[in-house]
């Protein structure tokens, strides 16, 4: 099979998988010349909070899974419902993915919201309603609350902690470049003047500017955006977290991601409105169990080892940090 129609079926899987969402497919426009800097950052310069990754402290003892929640809680709310409903993506590869036989989403953030899911039914299966939302929904779905949570690779940070609460970091990733595998480049110090594409509102629109601002940005609203972009001719590489560029070369035989150091750290948390610190602190309770238990096997390794290990190799699971004193 020849390299155009394998790309060609690769695009139209990729957008038959996603169908379902809303998401655009079409580059930002590009000026003219390289922008030194972008007009509109994703995340704002100035932070001031000491330390992003502080999160409430877990609830100890966690309600027995599917027993009763405390009265006007959150979780009590969500109970009621008779679902938790989530923010995920439907294009990440091994993080939230549509499988194409089954129709099922899966993946690693997958999985935090299924433990979620159980500890407050007692099981997941029929319990989770999957919102299939771009980056630049994140926040704003979580402030309207549409969404119970986001699990959709989102970054912690503290521009972020004053619109939104986050749960403790539940797996730390790190931004790198992907490119086509006979392109001789490492990182994006050799791309002046080439467009890289990366999703619109994410962090890593700021870090790749930052890296480079001779390249010439592009966005698109999803991962699938991006890659489409690229195998399209239109972008020369892509920037992102190391756990969505891994999926992307799955994906495409003739693509890599380069050797070069990351550019920036990306922990990730569970998104949560910023009013529900007491779900915040249920979360915290779910993840630390998952970190911990059973011991020697744990449900955070298991979840790992399927959907991450095979291309990121051996992790351990992030250390929580506590402390954060609620308004």
């Amino acid at each position: 099979m020849n390299k155009t129609r394998l790309i060609a079926g690769t695009i139209a899987l990729l957008f038959a998988a996603t169908a379902c969402g809303s998401s655009s497919y079409d580059a930002t426009p590009v000026p003219t010349k390289p922008a030194p800097t972008p007009a509109k950052p994703a995340t704002p310069a100035a932070q001031d909070c000491t330390n992003a990754l502080q999160s409430y402290a877990p609830v100890e003892p966690l309600p027995a899974p599917g027993g009763e929640m405390p009265a006007g809680s959150t979780m009590a709310k969500i109970k009621e419902r008779n679902r938790l409903i989530a923010g995920v993506s439907a294009d990440s590869l091994n993080l939230g993915s549509r499988n194409p036989i089954t129709g099922v989403i899966e993946g690693f953030d997958i999985d935090m919201i299924n433990a979620v899911a159980a500890a407050i039914f007692g099981e997941a299966k029929g319990h989770v309603e999957y919102r299939v939302i771009s980056s630049p929904q994140r926040i704003p779905s979580l402030k309207n609350k549409t969404v119970d949570i986001v699990a959709r690779n989102m970054t912690i940070n503290c521009a972020r902690w004053k619109e939104i609460a986050f749960s403790a970091e539940y797996y730390h990733s790190g931004q790198k470049l992907l490119v086509q595998r006979d392109l001789k480049v490492e990182n994006l110090s050799q791309l002046s003047g080439q467009k890289i594409c990366t999703p619109a509102g994410s962090t890593s629109f700021d870090n790749m500017v930052k890296a480079n601002p001779k390249i010439i940005p592009v966005t698109a609203d999803t991962d699938t955006g991006c890659l489409a972009l690229f195998q399209q001719g239109k972008v020369v590489g892509i920037s992102g977290d190391d756990t969505v560029l891994a999926g992307d070369a799955a994906q495409d035989p003739y693509a890599r991601v380069t050797t070069a150091a990351k550019i920036s750290d990306e922990p990730y948390g569970l998104g949560i409105n910023k009013d529900q610190v007491d779900f915040v602190r249920f979360v915290n309770g779910v993840l630390e169990k998952m970190k911990t238990e059973p011991a020697g096997n744990t449900a955070w390794q298991v979840s790992y080892k399927r959907w991450l290990e095979p291309a990121l190799g051996k992790a351990t699971p992030p250390v929580a940090v506590y402390g954060r004193v609620a308004p």
